[in-house]
């Protein structure tokens, strides 16, 4: 989801019946030993520890907590939701989304007050998990969480840009907007110039050219323009970061305040981080399920990860630190870094611990304009305009807006609730605002229907119906989603009474589709999941033939309208396919069905046994080895994946050993003998034996299974033999996958090609919100 630097998502918005199949990029193949493993998580770790110290520094600095609070926090998070949490390579610290909400506790209450605060906002988080409420939280309408976010970006940007200019923040958005002027007629120079150079470096660091910009974009951004400006600015007066000594850290005292008060911060600090949390984890899911991460990264189990962050905010707020959530910039520099395990996520923690118990006097020497300059980017990138015309699209700007205004001028919270308001009016309004209107053309009466035709419409379209004459002829068309029992009832009524006064009268959708079908007809909708298509099969024709121009025939009349504009776009353009897909012709295997992909999608390349015959074989071979090359060299495809499929005859033959025996002659056999070199690797390997293939999540049902998923490996080893793949594949623009359907179960495999492990594709992966 991309809702924050701090919960960022990769987008997803294609529709349905264009969705290419989902992205599986492989891991390495060659298997990683548990020193591969601690390698890549202890690399990751001071990656993410890089980050985290100038950001967590930066977060406190912005709340006006003690500087030291923000490096609790990132101890805490790291350690404690790092060993807990459901999402396991996910990073958590001081939480973004919560600065200005923090910011306006400290300034309200106190810092010992918001520390417990903190605490009991732990408490309502744990309880939450427990009660196992967590995907409630991912309901919440994307523009509610994109426009909160933006506020508070915003109001940070805003605030720390005080701090840029050498002075002390408000508490409130509007007084920090309205002392702007003055602050910009006298500004620090020193702290102005530090900045600057943070800015600067923070905006130029990834843009730095040449191998020696490449070894050098290896630190970190912000760790590079904090040292960057600290050096700079040896010889600036200018405010520096000041650590309390441990010992003297402020614990959390009881709450002084309204009770009321107390509650709604409480409640606020539990929703927000939770939110940013759960979101994060989704995001970071998605992240590592596309670069294809090892090792224990299984999907994100949100309901452990919210008990987790519970229990981090209760150890935080007792021990004087900030709120702690989970976030995408230090996630997804973990999972860029390489991380494998929780290993990772925890032993940042302790690297920051480390760092602020040895290496104090080293942090005292930044400047705070550099730490608030880092912040205020943060902020910046919080306001993103990919967002604002994503919500726009779906005509959700009102809400966005709302709750960016309200975040603004009212608070978090206040914002949360304003935009929840106004998203229920606005889907109110949609569900009741009806349009109707009643042309003539050629003779012809058109009814035309626009928004959801619900029994508050009833009455204006009964009275639009009565406008068309007896003995005419009319159109109703419906545009759309939604028509509900009194509606309908109320259209049928019409219609056949006014058919039986002489008229002809008919219901359409916006494509022009009868929305009432005769019964007999074929009664599957366009593009719903596939089922059984007998009933395409006319009563006045008999055999595979009639079923044949059934199927025809629905589809001239359901789908083609549907699919015209897209098939023409394709006939214009050529086709353009991301995927090549090397499967099986037995009938049962339906690519589209799933894959979830639509026309031009898929290049698809069909035979018996899903076979990719090594090159140097006969020319009879040489269909499939011109559908490869024409893949990769001229439509150059971005990924080729091998399918198998359980109960497959060609392999059934290839164990019985019948009608591919050397010398046979038929064409069957002769195809058939390409599938021997899968034989003869599972004979080497056996059940059991160095590599052997497996199913993650149960045994390997039989040899047949077995060598179904033995040779989806081997044909990817076909596969590299081939020049123009092994080229593409080491120029990193090619990616091989292997699959495994069980038609039985309806269930789809993905191979590790590291481990030989095929893992099952889970439903639970989400889309972004």
């Amino acid at each position: 989801m991309h809702a924050t630097p701090e919960s960022q998502t990769p987008q997803s918005q294609t529709p349905q019946s264009q969705t290419p199949p989902q992205d599986l990029s492989p891991p390495p193949r060659a298997a990683e030993g548990t020193s591969v493993v601690w390698r890549h998580d202890l690399s990751a770790s001071i990656t993410v520890f890089l980050i985290a110290v100038p950001l967590s520094l930066g977060i406190a600095l912005a709340t006006g907590a003690p500087l030291q609070s923000g490096l609790v926090a990132a101890v805490v998070g790291g350690i404690v939701v790092g060993l807990m949490g459901g999402a396991p390579l996910q990073v958590s610290g001081a939480a973004t989304s919560l600065v200005v909400v923090t910011a306006e506790l400290v300034h309200r209450y106190g810092w010992r007050t918001t520390c417990a605060i903190t605490v009991l906002a732990g408490l309502v988080q744990i309880a939450l998990g427990a009660l196992r409420v967590a995907r409630a939280a991912l309901a919440v309408s994307p523009a509610i969480v994109h426009g909160m976010l933006a506020g508070i970006g915003a109001a940070i940007a805003l605030a720390q840009f005080h701090v840029v200019l050498g002075a002390r923040p408000d508490g409130s958005t509007l007084a920090n907007l309205l002392a702007l002027p003055q602050e910009l007629a006298s500004p620090h120079t020193g702290a102005l110039s530090i900045a600057a150079v943070t800015v600067l470096v923070l905006i130029c660091w990834p843009r730095l050219p040449g191998r020696a910009g490449k070894a050098l974009r290896t630190v970190p951004a912000p760790l590079a323009a904090i040292v960057t400006a600290t050096a700079v600015g040896i010889p600036v007066a200018a405010p520096r970061v000041e650590l309390p000594a441990w010992h003297t850290v402020a614990l959390p005292g009881l709450p002084h305040g309204p009770v009321l008060g107390i509650a709604a911060a409480v409640l606020t600090v539990a929703l927000v981080a939770s939110m940013e949390s759960l979101l994060s984890a989704v995001a970071i899911d998605k992240l590592r399920a596309g670069r294809g991460a090892p090792g224990d990264a299984v999907p994100a189990r949100l309901n452990r990860e919210l008990l987790g962050q519970g229990t981090a905010n209760v150890v935080s707020g007792l021990l004087g630190g900030l709120p702690v959530a989970g976030g995408a910039i230090r996630g997804s520099a973990n999972v860029a870094a390489g991380a494998r395990t929780r290993r990772a996520t925890a032993l940042h923690g302790v690297w920051v611990l480390l760092c602020a118990g040895l290496l104090a006097g080293l942090l005292e020497h930044i400047p705070l304009a550099a730490l608030a300059a880092l912040v205020m980017v943060v902020g910046v990138k919080m306001v993103s305009f990919a967002h604002i015309k994503h919500v726009q699209r779906h005509r959700e700007f009102p809400v966005y807006a709302a709750t960016l205004g309200a975040v603004l001028l009212l608070g978090v919270l206040e914002g949360i609730l304003t935009g929840i308001a106004v998203a229920v009016f606005l889907s109110l309004r949609r569900l009741t605002h009806t349009r109707i209107t009643v042309t003539e053309e050629s003779g012809v009466h058109q009814v035309q229907v626009s928004g959801q035709l619900t029994f508050l419409a009833v009455p204006r379209l009964t009275r639009a119906l009565a406008e068309v004459p007896d003995g005419a002829s009319a159109v109703i068309t419906l545009d759309g989603s939604f028509m509900d029992h009194a509606a309908y009832e109320s259209l049928q009524h019409w219609c056949d009474g006014y058919r039986a006064r002489g008229g002809w009268a008919t219901l359409t959708s916006r494509a022009g589709t009868p929305i009432s079908v005769p019964s007999g007809m074929h009664a599957c909708r366009p593009w719903t999941p596939w089922r059984n298509h007998h009933c395409t099969k006319p009563g006045t024709r008999a055999g595979a033939a009639g079923q044949l121009v059934g199927g025809l025939s629905a589809f001239q009349r359901n789908t083609a309208p549907l699919v015209r504009d897209e098939l023409a776009r394709l006939a214009r353009e050529g086709q353009r396919p991301t995927q090549l897909f090397l499967t099986c012709a037995d009938s049962r295997l339906v690519t589209s069905m799933i894959t979830s992909s639509g026309p031009g999608d898929l290049f698809t390349v069909r035979n018996v046994g899903n076979l990719m015959p090594p090159l140097g074989e006969d020319a009879s071979c040489d269909s499939v080895g011109a559908a490869i090359e024409y893949a990769v060299e001229v439509l150059e495809v971005g990924s080729i994946t091998v399918c198998g499929h359980s109960g497959c005859g060609a392999m059934q033959a290839l164990l019985s050993g019948a009608g591919h025996e050397p010398g046979a002659q038929t064409p069957l056999a002769r195809w058939l003998r390409h599938g021997r070199p899968s034989l003869a690797r599972l004979e080497r390997t056996g059940p059991i034996g160095r590599g052997e293939v497996a199913l993650a999540t149960r045994p390997v049902a039989d040899d047949l299974e077995r060598l179904c998923l033995v040779n989806v490996v081997q044909q990817l080893d076909h596969l590299m033999a081939h020049a123009g793949v092994a080229r593409r594949v080491a120029e990193g623009t090619l990616q091989l996958h292997g699959m495994y359907f069980h038609v039985a179960e309806a269930q789809t495999y993905v191979l590790d090609a590291g481990s030989g492990m095929f893992s099952a594709v889970r439903p639970e992966v989400l889309d972004a919100v």
